[in-house]
């Protein structure tokens, strides 16, 4: 396979990658890529700043294993793990943090290359929970090349590459690069390629540190943002999400996001209720959104914060043409709960609720499956740490988490 359809398979791996897994595509197309000599590179790489590959193993690949190498290079940067390993050995830390990655991508639905390090013991664990488990003499090979540091650099991750060399008035021994690098484009550009890939990149220094960590975590929030008001994020890649990101993820954007996705116009096939021929006509339906919202009232979770989140709710209902059922539940559904409101009334939080003990989800899924109704959307408020029913229902759930519980169904937002 000649360069020409290695980059066109890396090409298509990545658009698929989007189409797919877009948190994971979004990632991966922050990562220019650039062919590297087989001197230095046996499979792929990354320096934080580009994903460099061994055409000749990516040619041997399928395309599925090519979406795996890309979603993997891409994790790497998004979690900051040049920017993480602060005192620990460089090799125990790279295979720490392949063995973070690989169950996530596997658990997300990827398929992993052969040889690659996945242990079902190391699911969801991080790359500092697992640095312990990995033995000082240990003789396991990562994926790929991790190099955003050397082992020169250990114990601060920096040393004397600190010192950038100074090229015309700008940091770095390299010239920029279009972020579109390694995509083809004239000869010039293709030279320019083949001449960056000839040997590999120097380690960051500290500040380049600082400065991409800064990056990568606004673009993990901004995909996951994108993925989610998509529907297409995974309950793993949401709890990733949530573990590193939490001071950086507007929960009252992505809600109003998610309410929106729910509240969109559609055209409607159903026959009218006149018969006018036996032709059946689009039409569109923009009716109300019929909203149940329920509150976790078992103690955990304060008064103010239920006012507040009442209040945002309260705040795009309208705007949503959103009817609201409002529930509250501990173990038990609150004594004269529901409460309804239409759109063009205030949503307020009931004066005599009280809650407290245990929490139990199912009596609110119980009321709504015995009302045979099939709400456009349950948004349940709560810190998650409850019985949840056996069986996700046929309607869409949305959580707003107040803590770092995960959920086992529905979508995850994370209240902070």
């Amino acid at each position: 396979m000649g360069d020409h359809s290695v980059e066109t398979k890396l090409a298509a791996a990545r658009t698929r990658l989007i189409l797919d897994k877009p948190f994971l595509g979004a990632l991966a197309l922050r990562l220019p890529m650039v062919a590297a000599s087989e001197k230095w590179c046996p499979t792929s790489a990354t320096d934080a700043r580009k994903f460099y590959y061994n055409p000749a193993y990516i040619a041997a690949l399928t395309l599925d294993e090519t979406q795996f190498v890309l979603a993997h290079e891409a994790l790497h940067c998004a979690l900051s793990h040049f920017a993480r390993r602060q005192h620990r050995v460089k090799h125990r830390w790279d295979v720490a943090c392949d063995h973070a990655i690989n169950p996530l991508l596997v658990s997300d639905g990827l398929k992993p290359p052969p040889g690659v390090l996945l242990l079902d013991a190391f699911q969801g664990m991080t790359a500092e929970e697992i640095y312990p488990c990995i033995g000082d003499n240990n003789s396991e090979q990562t994926m790929d090349q991790h190099l955003y540091d050397s082992d020169e650099s250990e114990g601060g991750q920096g040393g004397e590459n600190d010192q950038e060399p100074q090229q015309n008035g700008k940091s770095g021994n390299r010239p920029s690069q279009p972020q579109n690098a390694g995509e083809g484009g004239g000869k010039d550009q293709q030279d320019d390629q083949r001449k960056e890939g000839a040997s590999p990149p120097r380690p960051l220094s500290a500040s380049e540190r600082e400065e991409l960590g800064r990056q990568w975590q606004q673009r993990m929030a901004a995909a996951a943002q994108q993925a989610m008001a998509a529907g297409k994020m995974s309950g793993a890649m949401a709890r990733l999400v949530d573990h590193f990101l939490q001071p950086q993820l507007p929960w009252r954007a992505l809600l109003a996001r998610y309410l929106a996705q729910v509240a969109r116009d559609d055209y409607s096939y159903m026959r009218p209720s006149r018969r006018e021929g036996n032709v059946i006509f689009p039409s569109m339906r923009s009716g109300q959104i019929d909203l149940v919202v329920a509150l976790d009232t078992s103690g955990s979770v304060g008064g103010p914060e239920l006012s507040q989140f009442l209040s945002e709710v309260n705040a795009l209902k309208g705007q949503l043409r959103a009817k609201v059922t409002l529930l509250a539940c501990d173990t038990n559904l609150v004594e004269g709960a529901p409460w309804e409101f239409e759109p063009w009334e205030e949503l307020r939080l009931p004066d005599h609720i009280k809650g407290g003990g245990g929490t139990s989800f199912i009596p609110v899924f119980d009321w709504i499956a015995h009302q045979g109704r099939q709400p456009d959307l349950l948004l349940y408020f709560t810190d998650a740490e409850g019985d949840f029913p056996r069986y996700e229902p046929y309607f869409p759930t949305l959580w707003l988490v107040k803590g770092k519980a995960p959920v086992p169904w529905g979508q995850r937002i994370q209240l902070n």
